[in-house]
């Protein structure tokens, strides 16, 4: 049996994308910016996937920039953010341990241009609270960035308590949405987010589009030069097709939202009670506050290459970790900011689940895993350390 289980990593392009799709590339393929009738039935695609958006997220749709994925829009947020906090006076921005490599790249680049960066703590279950935030707010601090759900262990963070906690204070709330984005509700109004990156291959739309979203008011910071496309804030003639496909994936993805999620939880559940049920097992992040599809675990005594490897010989395509750092040797910086000792973070496991998956395909897994982890265990000298006591366990 073939089981595909990094939906985390990216989606399968869902039909209904797919045949929105298709009619840009030899129908309406004009140039948006063109003023003559091919461009302009082009403008008006992208003037309703950009409504689409809009209207799915509580917002506005000049408030609506595509981009090329999540990695760019987190970019451009932090700068735009930081831009205008310089502007102010004030340099210093409050983000977490645990965000997403274009988030805390991001922010070190700003360090060495002058800003001072307060990175939170991550609690043992996974999700950082408000409180914390409050307590990091300084009279400089210009913006809070923090992730809606964590790629890795798919922790729900409170992200309406800390948009309360920004807006009262008066400081720009980012969000990094692309694991959230059409898998949980996201108004952006209510939840008092100022700034939202989402990217469209996370729920079944094509590679290469994100979308970020911007209050009213806030002025963005080209990092891309170029054209005045996107009202002059990303330049490049705007991918039609894979724009369109993006929205049409979106609209779905938020329309099925809540029978997905009906679907999903309980395969989730039924794979962490198995998966934690082998010894010296544990479970990171909290059990129930996580995205439907996302299980993460930490097996003791093996190393999670070995392990993707086995899986990939008996059809399971899984990860450890983030796929944007999947060629490192390190261990996942998530866990390390969970309090996961490093040789226990080196055999981790996410299983990242949608609705495509089947109730035979979690059986499965949970067929094949204990297998593939006894096996490498009884080869890891490691591991008759840990058994013959020479050595205590970690789990």
């Amino acid at each position: 049996m073939n089981v595909y289980a990094d939906n985390a990593a990216t989606t399968a392009v869902s039909k209904t994308a797919l045949e929105a799709m298709l009619p840009c590339f030899q129908e309406v393929y004009g140039n948006p910016s063109s003023l003559h009738s091919p461009g302009q039935r082009a403008a008006e695609k992208l003037a309703a996937a950009r409504d689409l958006f809009a209207r799915r997220l509580n917002a506005s749709p000049r408030e609506i920039t595509f981009t090329s994925g999540g990695s760019e829009a987190d970019n451009q947020a932090l700068r735009s953010a930081a831009a205008l906090g310089a502007r102010k006076g004030k340099k210093h921005i409050i983000s977490t341990k645990f965000e997403h490599h274009a988030i805390l790249h991001t922010l070190s680049a700003l360090e060495k241009e002058g800003f001072t960066v307060t990175l939170l703590d991550i609690p043992p279950e996974g999700v950082v609270t408000a409180e914390q935030v409050r307590a990091a707010l300084r009279t400089d601090t210009c913006l809070v960035s923090v992730m809606f759900a964590n790629n890795e262990i798919g922790t729900i963070q409170p992200i309406g308590e800390i948009g309360a906690v920004c807006r009262e204070a008066g400081v720009l709330f980012h969000t990094d949405a692309v694991q959230a984005a059409g898998h949980l509700p996201i108004d952006v109004e209510a939840l008092q987010i100022d700034l939202l990156s989402l990217s469209a291959h996370k729920f079944h739309g094509p590679k290469g589009v994100g979308v970020l979203y911007a209050r009213k008011g806030i002025p963005l910071v080209n990092v891309i030069y170029g054209g005045a496309q996107e009202r002059g804030k990303r330049a490049g003639t705007e991918n039609v097709p894979g724009i369109c496909g993006a929205a049409a994936a979106f609209d779905e993805a938020c329309e099925k939202m809540a029978e997905h999620q009906a679907y999903l939880t309980p395969l989730r559940d039924k794979l962490i009670a198995g998966l934690t049920a082998i010894p010296h097992t544990v479970l990171n992040g909290d059990a129930q506050r996580r995205l439907p599809g996302n299980v993460n675990v930490c097996f003791e005594g093996i190393e999670g290459e070995s392990l993707l490897l086995l899986l990939d010989d008996r059809g399971v395509a899984a990860s450890s970790g983030s796929a944007c750092t999947s060629g490192s040797l390190d261990p996942s910086h998530v866990l390390l900011a969970l309090g996961r000792p490093h040789e226990v973070a080196h055999g981790s496991l996410r299983l990242s689940l949608c609705e495509y998956n089947t109730p035979e395909e979690i059986d499965y897994l949970l067929a094949v895993l204990p297998e593939i982890v006894s096996y490498l265990r009884n080869m890891s000298p490691v591991w008759d350390e840990l058994e013959t006591g020479r050595r205590p366990h970690l789990i």
